[in-house]
């Protein structure tokens, strides 16, 4: 029990605050929905409670993730919040499935505009806000993700959009959710004012369909990145990174074979580089020692297999062309 109480502090912190914050929303949003009967709020209640699960066992497996390895699992645990995330998009899928049924049964048989409009209104405009609030932390931890802390206000926002790719699996999880939980929300509020105002009644069952249906977009996205985790997936781009920093010592001829591959949070880097045949084997080990110290300092690795070899005169390593 202490060792998993000691786990749990080193789970992706963002997870958990979202997880808190949409457990609350989803009630309220659940109360709302007992209250008014209103397919929006049902579709916006489903979404809150899949957050809510989703994100409570993406910060579990984030923490156990950091476990040690054993006798038993001598390559650690570092791929099992991958193996969490593909169980976590079940619910989410679910969910989705469940939202878009009801979206199309609410358009087949639209019922009058009831009322409780302000009730509505209100409870949604509430939780916009707080999902907006749990999405700008996620973006600020995609930031620290890709290693630009120094980001701050409104640019946060900008980096992150772009940049949300490099980020760890936990969060990227966070900011889908909580990128589609906010806009969702949005998109129940402008359905309900129509659906009040107009005589398109059927208005919050098509809201209730485009929520499921990004729900979905979270699913496949999440579903592939962390299959491909699972398998165990090649980092480009820091294999590019990596490459050109070991090229830059002059005694490095060639790179036989790099690889930076993902287990889950993690980055393990395998490197053989060439040397001049009548280089002396304490001199190669002190470059060696130079090169796997570098590279154990870059954002995520931790684990550097490296060695050498004589080199063949024969070009192997072929970095990407810089664009024009």
């Amino acid at each position: 029990m202490k060792e998993f109480l000691g786990l749990l502090k080193e789970g992706n912190k963002p997870a958990l605050t979202a997880s808190i914050m949409n457990a609350i929303i989803a009630i309220i949003k659940g109360i709302a929905f007992f209250i008014t009967g209103n397919v929006a709020m049902f579709a916006e209640t489903m979404h809150s409670i899949g957050d809510t699960a989703n994100q409570f066992f993406v910060f579990i497996g984030s923490a156990l993730s950091k476990k040690a390895p054993t006798d038993r699992f001598p390559n650690g645990f570092a791929r099992l919040v991958n193996l969490v995330l593909l169980g976590a998009v079940i619910i989410v899928g679910i969910l989705a499935y469940e939202t878009i049924k009801e979206g199309i049964h609410h358009i087949t048989a639209p019922p009058e505009s009831g009322s409780w409009f302000w009730l509505n209104i209100g409870v949604l405009g509430v939780a916009a806000i707080l999902e907006a609030y749990v999405l700008y932390k996620a973006m600020k931890e995609v930031v620290v993700d890709i290693g630009e802390e120094q980001v701050k206000g409104f640019n946060v926002v900008m980096v992150s959009l772009r940049n949300v790719k490099g980020a760890k699996p936990a969060t990227k999880l966070v900011f889908l959710e909580d990128m589609v939980a906010t806009v969702g929300a949005l998109i129940a509020i402008l359905s309900i004012v129509i659906a009040t105002y107009t005589p398109f009644h059927a208005a919050e069952g098509y809201a209730s369909v485009i929520i499921g249906i990004m729900l979905f977009y979270v699913v496949g996205r999440i579903f592939l990145d962390n299959a491909a985790g699972v398998l165990g997936v090649a980092d480009e781009q820091m294999e590019e990174k990596i490459g050109k920093f070991v090229f830059e010592n002059k005694h490095v001829k060639d790179i036989q074979k790099l690889m930076v591959i993902k287990e889950g949070e993690e980055l393990h880097v395998e490197l053989k580089v060439e040397f001049d045949a009548d280089m002396s084997i304490a001199a190669a080990a002190g470059i060696l020692k130079s090169i796997e110290s570098k590279i154990l300092k870059e954002r995520g690795v931790t684990e550097v297999i490296i060695e050498s070899d004589k080199d063949d005169e024969i070009l192997s390593w072929r970095p990407t062309e810089p664009e024009v």
